[in-house]
């Protein structure tokens, strides 16, 4: 057994739903299709949900015999050959979930797939197409006229955008959550845990709506990912101007948890590699609030819909904060404080004085933190510098909260002291940092404003990860460099999906808006915006909130109780405390959890206590287990791989899509560059970017990869093996001719870079003699690779013309291809080469006296 807990990196990927008049069959395999297991589901029930596991993993052999022997004894008529007693439904990549309305449950299936990000060898994948298949029988079915309505609602919700996933890493916590679980002791989790997934059907189940990017940035010729995951919360959840503030249970409307995850790539394991993450949050002020959109104004006025003196919703919500991330919670309010009619002040004085109570109660040295700052007021202003502002901002909070690192500081760091660094809050620990506490932002929206001051302090963030990791020399991103370039491309797509999602457009205003290098066409831009969310809110929102309470279970279909479009409002779905009386109140001054505030700045959630270990399932493999083993998951060396499909070279890089085309400009990421002299200047817009991506690759050399789309039910290939098209991006197609308008004219004599300038040749230049004979002595050498007697070799060495001595220059003995002796290595060599594969495996070995005393003299005539 391993002597540590290790993540399962391999289980149930693909799936196969069979068929028959009683029973759907749901195969499933991994991905190297070797284990194989069964679920069945049974047709006859109109309304209940059957599902039988028989728990047991089959080989591909016992499978095909398992569906012959259901193939034949479903059959109308026993050895009739004509007709088939078991059909393949659909082919599929995961299992959303079940979902019933008024008749009888739905499976929903995902059907395509898309490889977004890779975390550790954990690959992260989007959802491109679903299909919803109904359960029960048509012999067993009972109509409802309103199923169809209630279906055609739940699929407004579009699975296919911006829905993620992943087989092996779990999404719903962050990587400082994971890995504290990873660290810790076996004894502890094997005495304290309970429940065992030995014998469930490791298949995967959406749970909630997660956005997620990845980008790689190239530092020197080391890959280093940096990964944006955004967790929006289930619980009051909706659309703009339908869901503001708080409900009775102090969850907030448009709450998201984002986390950027810096990697070294180059070791993807969690035990040996280096990994870094910081979280932040953005969510409506939490306090009792709405506006009236029946009023039909671009902004309705704000009204607070109940007095709280106590901050009672205020006190649920941060006591959730503590329990989730820790001390101190650090609010960056963005709202407006001058204004000429009441109007976002309204919210700011209310959540001053919210904020005031509770700290009162509170340990000093776990205050709640709250740093008011009105952003439009100084992004009219043309003597302040809105990014210089928030900039000091980020560096504070940054200060107060720490970041993660899954190791312990470099030396470096001690012999080249910061003094930023050594102002680091946080955690230290002796397998590295933890953060402790959060930076909480908002403003009204929490879209526009809120991205960019997230953005702000995500790249100061980022500095902090890349000098942890050794990366640079100092805790400082400039901007106008390839990477923050990069980063900021993440935030604003980021920002982009979330303003989609909850205000119905983009975003409005934008970093380089708060920067005023935006070009003039993006007036025009924003306008267009603006009116397309006034337009969503006005009229679409209404139904999208609908789709919403029904998809996230906030509302049930019940026979003899109103529909949902029959509801006038949804506030008693979201208000539980409307619907039945509340049980004893909390304390008006010990608002918190007791049980939180003990293990403070820690958060209670990643503490080592028996109520959390019980929360985990502990599965037992031995240490060579095909499920725990991220070799073979993630080079999969038993099938043929191309370099087209692989996705860390079709991944959004910053030497291809954002350094310089030519070789004399410093390669660094981290160099400030003019506008003219970036490679996203090129490139122009991200359409124009995939279509020089498109246009790199080969043309029609091949025929396109078979897309992940499932195969129809007239497949005949009953062991589910499906190729993947990892994203439309990595297919191989006809170049693509880019548009002759403006700058990108110059697109193909800037992407190809010359070959003087790359190679140092020019391969169109005739050859040297000297050149001509080197390679005639190459071309002799192959000629003469098989295995012949001493006297012809030396008779070929006479007769060849051009060569006057032919002697084998290789280690080996002979120059044979297919017989050879190789050389003797030495036992320091064979040391050595054993200490590498040790410490690929986490196991370094101790430095000796020659090798601290050579590390201290170059650290010595380099830095000081």
């Amino acid at each position: 057994m391993p002597t540590a807990a290790a993540p399962i990196i391999s289980s149930v990927q693909k799936l196969v739903l069979y068929e028959t008049r009683a029973r759907y069959f749901l195969v499933g395999s991994n991905h190297a299709e070797t284990k194989y297991r069964v679920l069945k589901i049974d047709r006859t029930e109109p309304k209940d949900l059957v599902i039988i596991d028989d728990r047991h993993v089959y080989t591909q052999q016992e499978v095909r015999e398992l569906l012959g022997r259901l193939d034949l004894g479903n059959r109308t008529k026993m050895g009739q050959k004509g007709s088939s007693g078991l059909f393949r439904a659909v082919s599929a990549f995961g299992v959303v979930g079940f979902v019933r309305f008024l008749e009888g449950y739905y499976i929903v299936l995902i059907t395509k797939r898309r490889k977004m990000a890779d975390i550790g060898g954990h690959a992260i994948y989007k959802i491109e197409d679903t299909n919803m298949i109904y359960i029960p029988n048509d012999s067993v079915r009972i109509t409802h006229p309103d199923e169809a309505r209630y279906l055609r609602i739940f699929q407004n919700v579009d699975l296919s955008s911006n829905f993620y996933f992943s087989y092996s890493y779990d999404l719903s916590h962050s990587l400082q959550y994971n890995l504290t679980v990873l660290r810790m002791p076996l004894e502890m989790l094997k005495s304290e845990t309970t429940q065992s997934r030995q014998e469930s059907f490791d298949i995967f189940e959406d749970e909630g709506l997660i956005t997620q990017g990845g980008s790689e940035l190239l530092i020197y010729g080391r890959p280093v990912y940096v990964t944006l995951i955004a967790r929006r919360s289930s619980k009051f959840a909706g659309t703009r101007f339908l869901k503001r503030g708080a409900n009775c249970e102090g969850d907030v409307a448009n709450e998201v948890e984002t986390e950027q995850i810096l990697c070294d790539a180059s070791v993807m394991s969690f035990t040996a590699g280096s990994y870094s993450s910081y979280v932040q949050v953005r969510g409506s002020v939490p306090l009792y609030w709405s506006q009236d959109i029946s009023t039909m104004m671009p902004k309705p006025p704000i009204t607070l819909d109940q007095a709280d003196p106590f901050a009672h919703v205020a006190a649920l919500h941060f006591d959730q904060m503590l329990q989730r991330f820790g001390s101190p919670i650090i609010i960056l309010n963005l709202v407006k404080e001058r204004e000429k009619r009441k109007h976002e002040r309204i919210l700011s004085e209310e959540l001053v004085a919210a904020v005031t109570y509770l700290n009162q109660f509170l340990p000093p040295e776990h205050t709640i933190v709250y740093i008011p700052w009105d952003m439009a007021k100084y992004t009219k202003s043309k003597l302040c510098n809105v990014l210089d502002r928030l900039n000091v901002i980020a560096e504070s909070v940054v200060k107060k909260t720490g970041f993660f690192v899954n190791r312990p500081d470099s030396y470096c760091s001690i012999l080249r002291p910061d003094e930023k660094w050594n102002e680091l809050g946080g955690c230290v620990i002796s397998t590295g940092r933890l953060q402790t506490g959060i930076l909480r932002t908002n403003c009204v929206d929490c879209l526009d404003r809120t991205n960019t001051a997230q953005f702000m302090v995500g790249k100061c963030a980022l500095a902090y990860q890349l000098f942890s990791l050794g990366l640079i020399d100092k805790p400082n991103l400039q901007f106008d460099t390839d990477a923050v370039r990069l980063f900021e491309e993440l935030y604003e797509d980021h920002g982009d999906t979330l303003s989609l999602q909850y205000g119905g457009s983009q975003l409005v205003h934008r970093v380089k808006t708060y920067r005023k290098i935006a070009p003039w066409t993006q007036h025009s831009k924003d306008i267009m915006q603006t009116l397309s969310r006034y337009y969503s809110n006005a009229f679409s929102d209404a139904d999208r909130q609908d789709s919403i309470n029904l998809f996230l279970g906030v509302f049930h279909p019940n026979e003899g109780k109103p529909h949902l479009w029959e509801l006038p409002t949804d506030f008693y779905l979201h208000h539980k405390n409307t619907m039945r009386l509340l049980p004893t109140r909390r304390s008006y001054t010990h608002w918190w959890t007791p049980e939180v505030i003990k293990h403070l700045p820690l958060p209670y959630d990643e503490v080592i206590c028996a109520a959390n270990l019980r929360k985990l399932i502990v599965k037992k493999f031995h240490r060579y287990e095909e499920e725990i083993d991220i070799h073979n998951e993630f080079f999969r060396p038993y099938e043929l791989s191309s370099f087209d499909d692989t996705f860390c070279l079709a991944m959004t890089s910053s030497a291809r899509d954002f350094m310089p085309k030519t070789v004399g400009i410093d390669p660094s990421p981290f160099t400030v560059r003019k506008p003219d002299e970036t490679g996203k200047s090129v490139l122009g817009n991200k359409s124009n970017r995939e279509e020089a991506v498109l246009q790199r690759k080969t043309a029609a050399s091949a025929p396109p990869p078979p897309s992940e789309e499932a195969v129809s039910s007239s497949s005949e290939d009953d062991s589910g093996t499906d190729r993947e098209e990892e994203g439309s991006v990595s297919q191989r197609s006809t170049p693509v001719k880019m548009t002759d308008t403006g700058d990108s004219a110059k697109v193909p004599e800037n992407v190809v870079q010359p070959m003087k300038e790359v190679y140092g040749i020019n391969l169109s230049d005739g050859l040297s003699e000297e050149d001509f004979s080197i390679y005639s002595r190459f071309v002799q050498l192959g000629q003469s690779q098989h295995k012949q007697d001493k006297s012809s070799q030396q008779l070929c060495s006479r007769c060849s013309d051009g060569v006057i001595k032919l002697t084998p220059i290789s280690a080996f003995s002979q120059d044979n291809i297919y017989e050879v002796q190789p050389p003797k290595v030495d036992r320091k060599s064979t040391e050595i080469f054993q200490a590498h594969i040790q410490a690929s495996q986490g196991i370094m070995q101790p430095l000796g006296k020659e090798d601290t005393y050579m590390y201290r003299e170059y650290i010595r005539n380099r830095y000081l």
